[in-house]
């Protein structure tokens, strides 16, 4: 039997079918946004195409932006929003007519990498997902830490630590509080950053290249997210200590990130000195999809 895994995102829906650990197929379809039956439906074709590509059956293992909650077995916590309160594991295993497992994307990402990417044989890893939202994962000597709660490693939504006046009381959060981590480190947060000092909208690619153009905003803007990055990290090293800490998501692309951000974050360590690394994801776009896949074979 393959292993199929999904991630889903909040832009972007990724499939992979896997034998053993070799690729046998994959496929990508855009995230029908809103709507939580048309994403149901896109996750259900998904699995159907990947079997139909690799003409077996699969275990099915999904990572989503938020989680599901043992005391009522519905979504909470997902910055993709339509997804909240909905039945999403008991509507796809009766889709599916099969059982299936479902796990927050970033514990995907973090146990991807913690097995065999940037973060191999690390025995603390702290994986995090700078994307459409600001997830974390946490594993220990291989296992991903779930929590009581199921919120183990959710530092998007406490406040941004040691905040200066301007970022005070922040912007407003899906979650119903302002100034969370996630307000700012977010793709969206990026880019809404740069419009408040700016007025520009521009998204975070744009401001990455204006910035190595030369443009003293966009160099204005990625500063000031470097810091802000740099003191979220260190609130994770403070509690955590992790040996490493794995960046992935669209921002981890930015590769100023890998030297200016444990320069920026070791006065706010309580530490004589800091050894925690910070990695960028050896799989990329993948380690989400492929920790997913990896869901039945760590249960």
């Amino acid at each position: 039997m393959i292993r199929i895994g999904l991630d889903l995102g909040g832009t972007k829906i990724e499939g992979i079918a896997l034998d053993g650990g070799l690729e046998r197929a994959r496929v990508r379809v855009d995230t029908p946004r809103g709507d939580y039956e048309a994403t149901v439906e896109a996750l259900v074709q998904l699995v159907r195409d990947l079997e139909a590509r690799t003409r077996a059956p699969g275990s099915v293992g999904i990572g989503i932006p938020g989680t599901m909650s043992p005391a009522t077995g519905l979504v909470k916590n997902a910055n993709s929003t339509w997804l909240i309160g909905r039945p999403l594991l008991a509507d796809l295993e009766t889709r599916l007519d099969r059982p299936v497992r479902i796990a927050n994307d970033a514990n995907c990402f973090a146990v991807s990498e913690a097995s065999d990417g940037a973060a191999a044989g690390a025995d603390v890893v702290f994986g995090v997902i700078l994307g459409t939202g600001t997830g974390g994962g946490i594993v220990v000597r291989g296992e991903v830490v779930v929590g009581s709660n199921a919120v183990a490693g959710e530092w998007g939504h406490n406040p941004l630590p040691w905040p200066c006046d301007e970022e005070r009381p922040g912007p407003s959060c899906y979650c119903g509080r302002s100034g969370c981590i996630e307000t700012f480190l977010s793709g969206p947060g990026l880019q809404a950053d740069h419009a408040r000092h700016t007025g520009q909208p521009c998204g975070p690619t744009e401001i990455v290249a204006r910035a190595a153009a030369g443009d003293g905003d966009a160099a204005a803007t990625l500063e000031r997210y470097e810091e802000r990055l740099a003191r979220g990290l260190a609130s994770i090293i403070n509690v955590l200590d992790p040996n490493v800490i794995v960046l992935g998501g669209g921002l981890s692309n930015i590769d100023r990130l890998y030297a200016n951000v444990p320069r920026l974050w070791t006065p706010y360590v309580f530490s004589d000195a800091v050894a925690t690394r910070l990695v960028k994801a050896r799989h990329g776009d993948s380690s989400g999809v492929r920790g997913a896949a990896w869901l039945w074979e760590r249960a």
